[in-house]
């Protein structure tokens, strides 16, 4: 068995906090608090989440100022904070690693943010490779970054596990030729995810009695 990790919102609940962050940042710009745009961007990697932000807010959109102030915000909280990681997900790292499973991430966040995030959680180790948004050239939902984790670890994607929350993250898996299983956070399923997903369990733990199980 061979599992492939999204990040935010699926290891560690940092969506909320990215919330938060664009609500300052956007007060900051000049667009007002911007948080919303979170939902609009949810499992993209930088370059296509800037394209949506342009859209958004046209002329009005800082790039440089957005990237300048989610720092600021993200550098205060973290100082003052730790990564809030999601339920379940020792237990469920755990019992992959005593199941000698390949385990990998492919967040659409930049490296050096993912890097922090695993090695802050302790969690790091448990993966044998890392793919980040800054390291493939088509975001999610595009299935570029789950092709290339399969690659990394040496599996093909029919035999690999994909677990998201996201819509673009799950339609990346699925068009990469995983099996996409759903850990919903700030997004719901809707009726065209319901029809690629093979399992949707309210979090980590859940997920990992059905592995244990033999339900997957």
């Amino acid at each position: 068995m061979n599992v492939i990790f999204d990040m935010d919102g699926l290891m560690f609940d940092t969506e909320k906090v990215v919330i938060k962050a664009w609500d300052y940042a956007g007060e900051k710009i000049g667009v007002g608090k911007a948080g919303f745009m979170v939902y609009k961007t949810l499992g993209m990697n930088r370059a296509a989440s800037n394209n949506v932000w342009k859209e958004e807010f046209g002329d009005r959109y800082s790039e440089e100022g957005l990237r300048k102030y989610t720092k600021e915000f993200l550098k205060k909280y973290y100082d003052e904070n730790t990564v809030p990681v999601k339920k379940g997900l020792y237990v469920l790292l755990d019992f992959l690693k005593s199941k000698q499973c390949k385990m990998a991430v492919a967040s659409s966040s930049a490296r050096h943010e993912v890097e922090k995030y695993l090695k802050d959680t302790g969690v790091k180790d448990y993966f044998l490779d890392i793919v980040c948004g800054d390291m493939i050239e088509n975001s999610k939902p595009e299935p570029d970054i789950y092709l290339k984790a399969c690659e990394l670890i040496g599996e093909e994607p029919e035999n690999c596990y994909a677990l998201e929350d996201s819509k673009n993250g799950l339609l990346s898996a699925y068009r990469a030729g995983c099996k996409p299983i759903m850990i919903p956070d700030l997004w719901q399923p809707d009726e065209e995810i319901m029809k690629i997903i093979v399992a949707r369990y309210d979090d980590l733990e859940q997920l990992k009695a059905a592995f244990e199980s033999g339900d997957l």
